[in-house]
């Protein structure tokens, strides 16, 4: 550490990333796969806990799988989740696994605490050298046009330090938002979350998850408990009071009013051991910028949501990965402005252009499946605890209906999220027919290199830039070496056109037939052409 001297010091750090939940350690682990150097402080001693997210959506372990993770996630996750909803006195079965998602390696949705998503993620940083520093908290920082400057304090003391780029990952209460001076738009809910981990006495042995709908709103128990067997998450109107905490745990709730949310339900389980209980006051909020110079927000310090539809920790990976890249190659590019084609002021905009956008129809969503699930407003609260029951017999039929399921957890795990107004969404001469189009999510499918066919995910399941080939295309001509660049020929793809694909898994580049020019261009323009003369 550096001591505070009142003069500035440069570090051999090209960005600071500020808060280690899931958003930061993957922009950390993002950013340095692309070249970046990176340094991660977080003003908490100790990893946060209880976990608030339990779910990981399969567009989440698609950006996540390159940098090496996914695995690692898996074995603690449940791929396989059956639901018990609770409609009334009607009970329907749902199951979570292999759902019709052929495009996809990860056709479901993974239950999943997000400590676990955080232990996984901080040992792979430790593995590539990057420990987080915990007890650092960011005191100020602001843009200085060709750098950041940023005061942090540690307990070995205060340090002022310069760094190419900040990055708030620090939630809702960001304080690199308020240095930055950026604005912040929402408001809060009437309702509110109530959490706790608890042992239930009567629950079948193996049960697993449970949603029992009802007037005053929806009462889940997980069997993801950190400090007993259950989680139960439930809804109410909200208590109030000044001073709340967005986002974070409040004052502890009675074991008698947690048994009372039990027994509404109609539940004849008994508390046994209450471990931790904790309300939890809501907002929905976004950013009006997700960048102000050198310095960038992502995840809950751009914007919040409502638990429903589990997007908080899922959106704040995504925005990580996209991001991410674009700082790794913005560091190893000319310092600013133009050069050699790479504009590097284009492509730290992007970010903004693209998850803003991505985080506004989020917020849409979420506020609409909150308030059916959890307004005690007239009309949602008939919904749920009168209609809901009448139509229970019907849950099955649509339930069966695969594909109907299907397009609600594509529009759910933003598989359906595309980049097509982004800048760096580049169409080629002549323009590729029958291909995703330049912002779109690539797909998954079966594809043969020379031998038996193999997932496409599973080869490009690694860092930087792909380009995939036609059969019959043209190699494009000084094909760039290296870590950032790597080409594959499709020979199960009948045609001469190519497909560009960003590291995080968006098409940025497609063309017909041989376009050296325009690939060059579109590599150039992201930073992935071949490095100058003089750097790595």
């Amino acid at each position: 550490m550096v001591a505070h001297s009142g003069r500035d010091v440069t570090t051999a750090v090209d960005v600071l990333v500020v808060g280690a939940g899931t958003t930061g350690l993957s922009l950390a682990l993002q950013a340095h796969a692309h070249g970046a150097r990176v340094r991660v402080v977080e003003r908490r001693p100790e990893p946060f806990r209880p976990s608030r997210a339990l779910i990981v959506h399969p567009r989440t372990l698609e950006v996540l799988r390159p940098l090496g993770v996914t695995d690692a996630l898996l074995e603690r996750a449940d791929t396989a989740p059956a639901v018990r909803l609770r409609l009334g006195s009607r009970v329907v079965e749902a199951g979570l696994a292999d759902l019709a998602l052929p495009d996809t390696a990860f056709p479901h949705l993974s239950l999943m605490r997000q400590t676990d998503v955080e232990t996984v993620l901080t040992r792979a940083l430790a593995d590539r050298g990057v420990a987080v520093e915990r007890g650092t908290e960011l005191l100020t920082t602001r843009d200085d046009g060709d750098s950041a400057r940023a005061v942090l304090r540690s307990p070995q003391g205060v340090e002022e330090i310069r760094y190419p780029f900040v990055v708030g990952c620090d939630g809702p209460a960001s304080a690199v938002r308020a240095c930055a001076g950026i604005g912040w738009r929402g408001r809060p809910y009437t309702e509110e979350v109530v959490l706790a981990d608890l042992d239930l006495g009567g629950m079948p042995p193996g049960a697993g998850a449970q949603v029992f709908a009802g007037r005053r709103g929806l009462l889940f128990l997980f069997p993801l408990g950190e400090q007993a067997t259950w989680r139960l998450l439930a809804t109410r109107a909200s208590a109030g009071g000044a001073g709340r905490d967005f986002g974070q745990p409040g004052p502890a709730v009675p074991e008698a009013e947690l048994q009372r949310f039990l027994d509404d339900a109609g539940m004849t389980t008994r508390i046994e051991r209450l471990a931790w209980s904790a309300r939890v006051p809501l907002q929905c909020a976004l950013a009006r910028r997700f960048r102000r110079g050198r310095l960038f927000l992502a995840g809950d310090a751009a914007h919040t949501y409502s638990p429903a539809t589990g997007q908080g920790m899922n959106a704040g990976i995504q925005d990580a990965v996209n991001l991410g890249w674009k700082l790794g190659f913005a560091a190893s590019g000319s310092g600013g402005g133009s050069a050699n084609g790479f504009d590097i002021e284009l492509l730290l905009d992007s970010y903004e252009r693209e998850r803003r956008a991505a985080a506004h129809r989020r917020l849409l969503l979420t506020h609409t499946a909150f308030w059916a699930e959890a307004s005690t407003g007239r009309l949602p609260s008939w919904l749920r605890a009168v209609a809901a029951p009448r139509t229970a017999p019907a849950v099955p039929v649509l339930l069966g209906r695969r594909r109907l399921v299907a397009e609600a957890i594509r529009i759910i795990s933003q598989l359906r999220v595309n980049y097509r107004r982004s800048p760096l969404s580049v169409e080629g001469t002549p323009p590729l027919r029958g291909a995703p189009r330049p912002g779109d999510r690539l797909p998954d499918a079966a594809v043969s290199v020379g031998g038996p066919a193999e997932r496409l995910h599973g080869l490009l399941a690694r860092p930087g830039v792909h380009l995939l080939l036609q059969r019959d295309a043209t190699p494009p001509p000084d094909t760039p070496a290296g870590s950032r660049v790597t080409v594959l020929r499709l020979l199960n793809s009948p045609g001469r056109g190519l497909v560009a694909v960003r590291p995080d898994g968006h098409v940025g580049f497609r063309c017909g037939a041989a376009d050296p020019a325009g690939l060059t261009g579109w590599l150039s323009l992201i930073g992935a052409a071949p490095s100058p003369p003089g750097r790595p």
